[in-house]
């Protein structure tokens, strides 16, 4: 893929700082990601550091909410999932009239819920996965019917935590029971073989498509922060117009959900057919050493600091 000289304004357009901030940085929280969100905090710190400002970092949750008592230009959150990407601290921190990174609360409670998500997705004429979603009342049926193989997961997670590809009947049931007995009820999806593709969103703009490769089975938890193997990949194998397509459709994704500032869609192509399916728009994209939104933003030219520095700058003009 080459990087085209929109991309390279892109880069060239991210703000220097104009004067000097006190930001309060979320990170930790309740979620299964915690660590990753604690790692993705004290990455942010660091910049916010490097750049000139004064940040803290505060560990957060529902029932310790003391650190937004404290003074701040800004709330940067860098939580994830369940309370940080929920929509729940986002609306905490409007009803106390402080400003934050990210989208809002609306937008960021339908990001989470995958279902609402595709369903978006589909009156936007995004084509997503064939879905199910089960329950206890309707998961016989339900299981009986669907063709496999077929991909399980939460309805509102993230960073692929209890998501299971199922091949056979007997691995559908027990990955269905184990995911109904945690959350009450789980999205049943068709699994879409081929390239896995991501695209950051940054304002108006959509980053260069970056294609994730994995010796694992997908992209799970492991591949994603632990295993040194995963390859992400911006010189794509793909055609020029089908990586357009992609690129206009991921800001049509990000936009459908009411999602502002910045975010990150991801997406399966059918191999068979290169037809693209988005999977979800990631609110709170990491930021740690792993996370592909920083990836795409150095692609243009973008480093750590500028990109946190834009994303501070859009979230305080919005």
């Amino acid at each position: 893929m080459t990087v085209t000289q929109s991309d390279i304004q892109l880069g060239k357009s991210s703000a220097t700082r104009v004067r000097e901030l006190d930001i309060t940085i979320l990170a930790g929280g309740p979620s299964v990601e915690r660590e990753v969100s604690l790692h993705s905090g004290e990455a942010i710190h660091a910049a916010m550091t490097r750049l000139g400002h004064h940040s803290v970092v505060c560990d957060v949750g529902p029932d310790d909410l003391t650190a937004l008592d404290r003074p701040t230009d800004l709330v940067f959150i860098a939580l994830h999932g369940e309370f940080g990407e929920d929509g729940t601290i986002q609306a905490e921190l409007d009803a106390r009239r402080i400003p934050y990174s990210g989208s809002d609360a609306a937008a960021s409670r339908t990001a989470m819920d995958k279902v609402e998500s595709k369903r978006r997705f589909q009156r936007a004429g995004i084509a997503t996965p064939d879905f199910e979603v089960i329950n206890r009342e309707n998961a016989e049926a339900a299981l009986a019917r669907f063709p496999l193989p077929a991909v399980i997961k939460p309805v509102a997670s993230g960073s692929s935590v209890d998501t299971h590809i199922v091949r056979t009947s007997d691995a559908l049931r027990a990955a269905s029971n184990d995911l109904l007995n945690k959350y009450g009820e789980a999205l049943l999806e068709r699994l879409v073989e081929g390239p896995e593709l991501t695209v950051g969103i940054l304002g108006g703009d959509a980053l260069p498509v970056c294609e994730i490769r994995t010796e694992r089975e997908f992209y799970d938890y492991e591949a994603k922060y632990v295993d040194d193997h995963t390859e992400y990949r911006f010189d794509l194998d793909l055609p020029a117009s089908l990586i357009e397509r992609v690129k206009t459709m991921s800001l049509a994704a990000h936009n459908s959900l009411g999602c502002s500032v910045f975010s990150r869609v991801d997406w399966m192509i059918d191999a068979s057919t290169l037809e693209p399916l988005a999977l979800e728009v990631n609110t709170i994209p990491g930021f740690t050493g792993h996370s592909l939104l920083p990836k795409a933003a150095a692609r243009i030219g973008m480093n750590f600091e500028e990109l946190c520095q834009r994303i501070i700058d859009l979230s305080l003009h919005r």
